[in-house]
């Protein structure tokens, strides 16, 4: 999400190592005769893009030049600077350095080409001294070394007074010409190299040139042909530019390891077929946030030694902390303790907005086990479950994890008394870039409070409602606090709408601006119904037009698109909506299902994403996730296989089955990636630091071609190459929180349909009756009636449901009821056990409830299975 600008601490050894055996003035022979340019963008033709700055103002184009302000009295040269990365270098080749350069009113230029991380060794130096007046500045030397990924950047700290510099016509020319970049794509018939669920989807394609039908052969591990069949020509596929096929062995259903595919003279990937592809990759996914955590250390016990580390940004030198920050000057007259949370993406910045989303996907990825009839109430999402110090307390670990986040999220709402109270920051983050790599607690930069945004407002209220209703039966006053937070968050930002992020507060951490937050009102005002049932948010949610509006883009969903978050909650979990209501909720989800499905069988590779460059974007990755968590969805409200069907498919896409041929989930494939970007997983550039671990999820193909490192290796790329498994490539390879969010979602969904064998139609309906209130309001009286519609009699019935708030069994009758959490569990009496079809059984129970809502459940199962619920 962020790019690693990088704050260069270019020590003066390092500088001294640069003009050894160099200097100015030195003659050589001249270069060959139109040497190649390793610069990118050196004339500010196209902007800005790529270059960077760290410790100066905002960068900018002037009159045909790159200007920006640098702030007097830096100790340093190295304090501030404008950079370009990755810039080839050959050992003993030659090249030119030249640049145009002002300063105004005068300071002393360093250009230096130098190692881009740590020790930032460097190579070539020269010192200009710029004035108000333009000059060329021009160098010929010969290169010490071999570097992929050199940096060159403009030193200009250290003057006493502010500087305006700017920089035109910078030029690197001599090396080799780029080798153009061959991604391994490996074998051409392209899998889910994980593998198939044994009654699921399975789908390959294969690259090839043929345009008519081919045979392909199904082989067990021991080369065994299972299965035949010829392939479906596809023609040339728009976002990858291949001429492809595709086949269908969804006919083959038997459990097996190593299977292949064999076409055309190629052998795929192994892959599996079994039920239980997907339990491990539901904890891989939701590990992931512990190890991103802040302000705690992290325990190698749990997660691998590798992983340990001690706790980031506590004040601790070198850091300056979080837990008492001060805001950016000129924003606030107090400081806050904003402790935790998450590290959003590859950098250690903290985003409300986009905690925000990836706070909702694990509390809905809980949430969804009261509600869907493959959950099972929520048994292999319980406590201990994962590998997490608040393991065994009694509370679901899913949303232990998701409180790590929910208390930083409240800590970032504006004390009362303060102006704009009740408001939340956008962000918190470095005042300048840090470098790659850098462990979190080795961070030295100041952190800063951003100004408060109606955007992370409104995802403050969402989230703090959510956790109002699912906390209310483990920590009533959590959920209490969490209720209030939400509330008055709610009530600031209807005082104050249109407070937007600035797109240019993008120095030491991303911008995630936002100026259109209709859809922020939607789903917040949609959470605070779920959880109140209280009116007055009703009619706000129903007066926005997203509330009958078409919220499930094509491209889906994500943190600047919030409003299909609202829509599916408001289809899934219960509440006072009229039935007509409901219903047509549940069909604009169906319908947008019915859209993706469509968009499956059109595209070769199978993803519901169209296949035009637009549709390969930063983060894409999570969106087409998210499209499947659509489809999980309207399999969840409608039992129709066809949907889970094309959730299931989608997952191919992100396990293997691209035209790169590589799963984007690291340790999930034969071929998987890496090498994602990341402050903390910096192995590539430093073997001692780890590996990205299991179960993260890439960023994927990004057409923009938004970093210098794939701006340069890329070019005119089709959308589906466009990605690199490199640290460098922010925005085709970092690692983000909302991104590993969704993949939690649905590797829960997926985890949860074992084997993926036909839906078995109901075999009983059930009544749930709400007696009413009694007098002031504490409580209710309940009543469960179980009809028989199947053709056998029911020789003992346990039947489940849960609540959605706070209420809790008192006793019960004609029935042994217990409760764990919101779940209920009520198990027959002797006499009544046995239901004859179309017989009756019924049992009733008081509740003591609080001041949420307290709807009737939309899922309960008799013996495990769903019933017809009225």
């Amino acid at each position: 999400m962020t790019p690693p600008r990088r704050r260069l601490a270019v020590l003066a050894a390092a500088t001294a190592v640069a003009l050894a055996g160099t200097t100015a003035g030195t003659a050589y022979a001249d270069p060959p005769a139109d040497p190649p340019e390793q610069i990118n963008n050196g004339d500010f033709s196209n902007g800005s893009s790529p270059w960077f700055s760290f410790g100066t103002g905002p960068l900018g184009v002037v009159d045909g030049q790159l200007c920006t302000t640098v702030a007097g009295g830096l100790a340093n040269p190295w304090d501030a600077g404008i950079g370009h990365d990755g810039v080839p270098l050959v050992a003993g080749a030659e090249y030119t350095l030249g640049f145009d350069v002002t300063s105004t009113p005068g300071s002393s230029v360093t250009a230096v080409l130098q190692l881009g991380s740590a020790p930032y060794t460097g190579y070539y130096s020269v010192v200009a001294a710029a004035t108000p007046t333009q000059q060329r500045v021009e160098r010929t030397f010969v290169a010490p070394t071999d570097d992929s990924r050199a940096q060159l950047i403009f030193q200009v700290g250290g003057a006493a007074e502010q500087q305006t510099v700017c920089l035109d016509n910078v030029s690197l020319r001599g090396g080799n010409p780029p080798e153009p970049y061959e991604p391994d794509t490996g074998p051409r018939v392209r899998v889910n190299q994980v593998g198939y669920l044994p009654h699921g989807p399975k789908h390959a394609t294969v690259v090839t040139d043929a345009t008519e039908a081919l045979p392909w052969q199904l082989k067990s591990a021991s080369g065994a042909v299972v299965a035949s069949g010829n392939t479906t020509p596809r023609g040339v596929d728009p976002a990858s530019a291949q001429n492809v096929h595709s086949l269908d062995f969804s006919s083959y259903r038997t459990p097996g390891q190593g299977l292949t595919l064999t076409v055309d003279g190629e052998v795929s990937h192994p892959f599996d077929v079994s039920g239980a592809l997907y339990e491990q990759l539901r904890s891989d996914a939701l590990q992931f946030f512990y190890i991103q955590r802040s302000g705690i250390a992290i325990d190698g016990d749990l997660v691998g030694e590798e992983y340990a580390r001690p706790a980031g940004h506590l004040g601790v030198a070198p850091n300056q902390g979080d837990t008492d920050v001060p805001c950016q000057p000129g924003v606030c007259d107090y400081r806050l303790d904003v402790r935790g949370g998450w590290y959003d993406a590859g950098d250690h910045g903290k985003y409300v907005v986009n905690g925000g989303i990836a706070t909702y996907q694990l509390l809905s990825t809980f949430e969804r086990t009261k509600n869907a009839a493959t959950a099972g109430f929520g048994a292999a999402l319980g406590d201990g479950t994962l590998r997490l110090p608040e393991r065994d307390n009694g509370v679901p670990d899913v949303l232990d994890e998701a409180r790590w986040e929910l208390e930083f999220l409240l800590r970032m709402q504006v004390p009362a008394g303060k102006p704009l109270a009740g408001m939340a920051h956008h962000k918190i983050h470095d005042e300048n870039w840090t470098g790659l790599p850098l462990q979190p607690e080795d961070d030295p930069e100041l952190r800063e409070l951003h100004p408060p945004s109606t955007a992370a407002t409104l995802n403050l209220a969402a989230v703090a409602a959510q956790c109002a209703r699912l906390f209310a039966p483990y920590d009533a006053e959590f959920a209490t606090r969490c209720g209030t937070a939400a509330k008055t968050a709610y009530a600031a930002a209807k005082a104050n709408p249109t407070r937007y992020a600035s797109p240019t507060d993008g120095n030491g951490g991303g911008a995630y601006d936002d100026s259109n937050v209709t859809d922020e009102f939607y789903w917040a005002a949609a959470e605070l119904y779920l959880t109140t049932g209280e009116a007055a948010y009703l009619a706000d949610l129903t007066a926005s037009p997203h509330h009958t509006g078409d919220v499930f883009d094509a491209r889906g969903f994500g943190w600047q698109s919030v409003a299909a978050l609202g829509r599916l909650d408001l289809a899934t979990v219960p509440s006072g909506l009229p039935t007509a209501e409901l219903t047509r909720i549940r069909k604009s989800v169906t319908d947008a299902a019915d859209g993706h499905l469509a968009e499956i069988a059109r595209q070769a590779y199978g993803l519901p994403m169209p296949g035009e460059p637009s549709s390969y974007f930063w983060g894409g990755n999570s969106n087409v996730i998210n499209n499947a968590i659509v489809l999980a969805t309207a399999f969840d409200l409608t039992g129709q296989a066809k949907y889970r069907d094309g959730a299931v498919q989608t997952m191919d896409y992100i396990f293997g089955r691209n035209a790169l041929n590589i799963s984007y989930v690291t340790g999930w494939g034969e071929h998987a990636a890496e090498n994602q970007h990341s402050r903390i997983f910096g192995y590539q550039l430093d073997p001692s630091m780890p590996k990205p671990p299991a179960g993260s999820l890439a960023g994927g193909p990004n057409a923009d071609l938004q970093d210098p490192f794939v701006e340069q290796l890329l070019a005119g790329c089709a959308p589906m190459f466009c990605y690199v498994d490199d640290i460098a490539s922010y925005s085709t390879n970092e690692v983000a929180i909302n991104w590993n969010s969704a993949l939690a979602w649905i590797a829960s969904f997926l985890a949860d349909q074992g084997d993926s064998a036909a839906v078995p139609a109901p075999t009983c309906s059930v009544t749930y009756t709400n007696y009413g209130s009694w007098q002031g309001g504490t409580g209710f009286t309940g009543q469960v009636t179980i009809s028989n519609t199947g053709t056998t009699t029911l020789n003992g019935w346990t039947a489940k449901f849960a609540f959605t708030g706070d209420a809790k069994v008192r006793e019960a009758w004609m029935a042994e009821v217990k409760q764990s959490g919101a779940t209920v569990t009520a198990k027959n009496e002797s006499y009544n056990g046995n239901i004859a079809p179309g017989g009756t059984a019924m049992f009733g129970f008081n509740a003591t409830t609080g001041k949420g809502a307290n709807p009737a459940p939309n899922l309960i199962t008799v013996n495990g299975a769903p019933c017809t619920v009225s």
